[in-house]
């Protein structure tokens, strides 16, 4: 069983990362689209609420947004929690 809870966290930890790096792309070409959907269905549910409790750091004209930081913080406990 924390086999695959670890695989699992394994797993949504790559999915997070690909996340970022689809949020420095304006618009995603058209055939990366419904993997940008994807990715955005499975971070959504969790990313979506730590936005409403962490507020977003203005910096310049652009804006630090710290949930996904959190969110590999949590990973990273649950991680070491559940394997070792």
């Amino acid at each position: 069983m924390a086999r695959i809870v670890c695989l699992l966290l394994q797993l949504y930890y790559v999915v997070l990362i690909v996340r970022i790096v689809f949020a420095w792309v304006p618009s995603p070409p058209a055939p990366l689209l419904p993997v940008a959907r994807a990715v955005a269905a499975l971070t959504d549910p969790l990313l979506v609420p730590l936005r409403r409790v962490i507020p977003t750091a203005r910096v310049g004209g652009g804006a630090i947004d710290f949930s996904p930081i959190v969110l590999f913080l949590a990973i990273f406990i649950l991680q070491g929690l559940f394997c070792g």
